[in-house]
This record gives C-alpha cells, sequence and structure tokens, in this order.
C-alpha cells in the first residue's frame, strides 16, 4: 500500500461516524424509484461542497458531482450509487411515509459512495487522480410500479423505467470511460457474473360491469378472463428452456371494484426475463398470447402496453490489480465472480455494460434476504465502511500512473453496442401498446 492509498484509508477512518450515520439517515428514509428526492437532497449535501460542480434533477432525482474535470480528457471513471428503496411495508426500517425499504442495500452503496468522496477530493489523493472521478447517484433500479412509471412516460418525463437505462438515453453517461458499482450480499464478492434481462408488461383487460347477482349474464367478467390468462400462461411454462433461465412472474393488481359487480377492468404487471434478448422476447410473445387468448374466450378486450427493461448483465472479472486492493485493506475472505455464474435476478448494470466497462463489488454485513422483510445490517463497518475504502482505492488504482490501468482495460473492452443512438434504438423496438375492444355483441 502506498503512502496515497495509506492516506485514504486514514481519511475514511477518521470519517467512519459520519459515514455510518448518512447510511443510517438513508435505511430508515428509504424512497422509491424516480421519487428518491429527499435522499438524492441528502447525498448533495454530503458533496456539493466538497467537489468541483454538481449537477442534479437527471432522469428526475439523479445526481452527478465532479472533480478533475480539468483531466476529463485523459479518462473519466463514475462511483455508482443507486438512490431508490422497494417497497416492503412489514420491514422493520421501512418509511412510513413511501412504504420503502433498503433491503437490497442500496443505503450502503450511497455510504460507499459518500465515503469515497471524502477521501478521492483531499488534495494530496486529487492530485494522484489523472482522470475526472464522478461520483454519480442514479435513480430507480428497483423495476417496480411500473403504472406509476407508464404514467411518467406519458407525460413525457421519462422514456424508460430504468434508471439506468434513462440516464444512457439522456446522455448522462456520455462522459464516462468505465464505472465502479457496488451490491450488498451475504460477503465479500469481487466481480460480477451474467443475469437476466426482461422487459415489463401492464396488461389490462377490459369487461363490462353488471349487477353480480342479479344480472350477471349481462357482464363481461374481466377478472375471469385475466384468470384464463394466467393459466395458459403457466401452461407455456413447460416451453421455457432451463438454461435460457426463463422468469414470467406477473402479479394482479385490480380484480373488479366491488363484490356485488362483475368486474369490468383486470390489470396485471408483470415482468418477462430471460438469460438472453431471444429468450425473453420468445417468453414475452407467450405471454402476450396467454392473455389474449383469456380475453378471446369470455369475449373481453384487452391494452397490453410493454416497456423496455434491462438488458442481460454480462458477465466481468474484477480487475487483477484491484483484487490486490482488497487483500491489503481487509484481512476477511472473499470470492470471485465472472463468467460461469448466472443470476435470475435482473439489474440495469447490464445495459451500462453493453456501453462502457462496470467492475461490480459486494460487501457483507446483512442477514437475512435481499427483497425480503428480513433483510438488515449486522456489520455497519463492513457494509459501509469497507464499501467506500474499496470504491477509493479501486478508483486511485484506476486513475493513478497516467490511468495506465483503466484505459488499458477500456481499450481491451468490446461493448455490445458502439453508441447510444444503437442502444436507444434498441430498446425503443421494446416500447410498444397493443389494443383490442370488446367485440361487437360480445358478452
Amino acid at each position: 500500500m502506498d503512502k496515497t492509498e495509506q492516506k485514504i484509508i486514514e481519511i475514511i477512518e477518521s470519517r467512519k461516524d459520519e459515514i455510518i450515520a448518512f447510511a443510517r439517515d438513508i435505511y430508515d428514509h428509504a424512497e422509491l424509484g424516480y421519487k428518491e428526492y429527499r435522499t438524492a437532497g441528502k447525498f448533495v449535501e454530503k458533496v456539493q461542497n466538497i467537489t468541483e460542480r454538481t449537477e442534479g434533477g437527471l432522469a428526475i432525482t439523479g445526481v452527478k458531482s465532479y472533480i478533475n474535470e480539468a483531466k476529463k480528457d485523459n479518462f473519466s471513471l463514475a462511483l455508482i450509487g443507486e438512490l431508490d428503496a422497494l417497497r416492503i411495508p412489514s420491514h422493520a426500517h421501512a418509511n412510513p411515509e413511501t412504504e420503502g425499504a433498503h433491503c437490497c442495500g442500496h443505503h450502503a452503496q450511497l455510504a460507499g459512495v459518500v465515503g469515497a468522496a471524502f477521501a478521492l477530493t483531499d488534495p494530496q489523493v486529487k492530485v494522484a487522480l489523472d482522470g475526472q472521478v464522478i461520483f454519480f447517484a442514479v435513480p430507480a433500479e428497483e423495476y417496480g410500479e411500473v403504472e406509476f412509471k407508464n404514467g411518467l412516460k406519458a407525460e413525457g418525463r421519462i422514456q424508460y423505467g430504468g434508471g439506468k437505462c434513462e440516464l444512457i438515453r439522456i446522455g448522462a453517461f456520455d462522459d464516462v470511460d468505465s464505472a465502479l458499482a457496488h451490491h450488498i450480499a451475504k460477503g465479500i464478492e469481487l466481480g460480477s457474473g451474467s443475469n437476466n434481462g426482461f422487459v415489463s408488461k401492464v396488461i389490462k383487460i377490459k369487461g363490462r360491469a353488471a349487477h353480480a347477482a342479479a344480472r350477471p349474464e349481462a357482464g363481461i367478467n374481466a377478472l375471469s378472463a385475466a384468470s384464463l390468462g394466467l393459466q395458459a400462461l403457466a401452461l407455456n411454462r413447460e416451453t421455457f428452456r432451463d438454461e435460457d433461465s426463463v422468469r414470467v412472474h406477473p402479479i394482479l393488481t385490480k380484480g373488479g371494484d366491488l363484490v356485488n359487480v362483475v368486474p369490468e377492468e383486470a390489470v396485471i404487471e408483470t415482468l418477462v426475463r430471460g438469460g438472453t434478448l431471444e429468450a425473453f422476447a420468445d417468453a414475452a410473445e407467450k405471454t402476450d398470447r396467454s392473455f389474449k387468448a383469456g380475453a378471446l374466450a369470455l369475449g373481453a378486450g384487452y391494452r397490453i402496453e410493454t416497456m423496455p427493461g434491462y438488458l442481460p448483465a454480462i458477465a466481468q472479472e474484477f480487475p487483477a490489480d484491484l483484487v490486490e486492493g482488497v487483500k491489503e485493506i481487509t484481512d476477511k475472505p472473499f470470492t470471485l465472480r465472472g463468467p460461469g455464474f448466472h443470476s435470475g435476478g435482473s439489474t440495469d448494470v447490464g445495459d451500462v455494460q453493453h456501453l462502457l466497462p462496470v467492475y461490480t463489488f459486494h460487501t457483507g454485513g446483512m442477514t437475512g434476504g435481499t427483497h425480503q422483510s428480513d433483510f438488515d445490517i449486522i456489520d455497519e463497518d463492513e457494509a459501509y465502511v469497507l464499501t467506500a475504502k474499496i470504491f477509493a482505492i479501486s478508483a486511485y488504482r484506476l486513475l493513478k500512473d497516467g490511468a495506465k490501468l483503466a484505459k488499458g482495460l477500456k481499450a481491451d473492452y468490446k461493448p455490445r453496442f458502439k453508441s447510444k443512438d444503437e442502444y436507444v434504438a434498441f430498446m425503443d423496438k421494446f416500447n410498444s401498446v397493443e389494443e383490442a375492444d370488446i367485440p361487437e355483441g360480445g358478452k
């Protein structure tokens, strides 16, 4: 560990109480995607007075804060932390105003980025960085509240439901050459495997109301049509190949209005996931067919709105020099991830990876399950402080000595898309609405 790295560790250790206090505050005030106004504001409070420039309101709530802008042409590195939480009102730290809870550890990411900012903005450290650093707080990684996001889309405020996808679209990643990202886990893991991509759907079945007891024959039961669609979808599952890791998991968000009225409308939200673009496109077509069939059987209408979700994440090993850096700052055991590890989940980090390299690491300190009400932090030093150290040491190692390591890794990286415009054109293929009214004379 050289003198600059020693300085980085000393700074983070000296401010560990502040880092932990910030993390606890965010943990207790979770907000949902594209609504993270307080969280973004707290992030700004921590970084705007120690950086050169801060820009907010990106994809509604995103924030970028810069140092070393004069060196941006040499290299530009982003440290990414996610702002949003999940709607899990039963969690012990759920925000009663939003029903959100940080059961995926995004508050730990933000604490890590803030802690890294404390160290990397120190004059002695900053001068050793031969590139621009962007402390980047991004919205809406969790893909929930699809109808809400469709509303934002209808208002022209977003085009995509995923925060990083939207940030790519508006050009907020145009000045980024590579990035560091973090996630919480059961222990320290360096690097990332592949995972699923997906599209999202809101399916509305249109029926006809009638008195459920006196004249049910005059109605068209939208709930019954939706139920048939769910059954048809279930029967399609045997056509999904195991190696494609297909996941289709709908929820019924509306099944009627009153118990004595034949349901006039039923609403289903679902994500359709797969390990390849072809796999989730095939599953998406079968999902559409299933609900069209349910509507046809009952003489109902339908509206199927599809939004692009996330692209499959690309397996990415943690660079060897960064692995050595982790070894020097902790004696805790760790595992390496990369090709051969696949998750059925999804993240919009995959979308960024289709354009530029993203190096992901995991720290532990949690108990319970991610996305579950029993999730909690039991080791704040590992979850928050070690995260800050790995962010900062990795950034320094990438950018020291003329950013030699960062440039070499970037030169060897082969992005799937050559430009933002190519990415946007691909994503927009999945923006669609298909609609059919109740057939003439339908009953």
